[in-house]
């Protein structure tokens, strides 16, 4: 079975209080990823006009 990473973390800060960004490979939308000890949640990122914020993708 081929491993198949569709998300990938390109930001990430604190250790026990987390805070990590994660860019959905296929579509470039970013998301905003919050732990703090067991509990966590993500949300897409938005700019200044509530948009997601997108990232370039590499079409293969």
């Amino acid at each position: 079975m081929a491993k198949d990473n569709r998300f990938e973390a390109v930001y990430s800060q604190g250790t026990l209080n987390t805070m990590e960004i994660w860019v959905d490979t296929e579509t470039g939308v970013n998301y905003v990823f919050h732990k703090s000890g067991n509990a966590g949640g993500m949300t897409p990122l938005l700019d200044r006009e509530g948009k997601p914020v997108i990232s370039p993708v590499k079409i293969e």
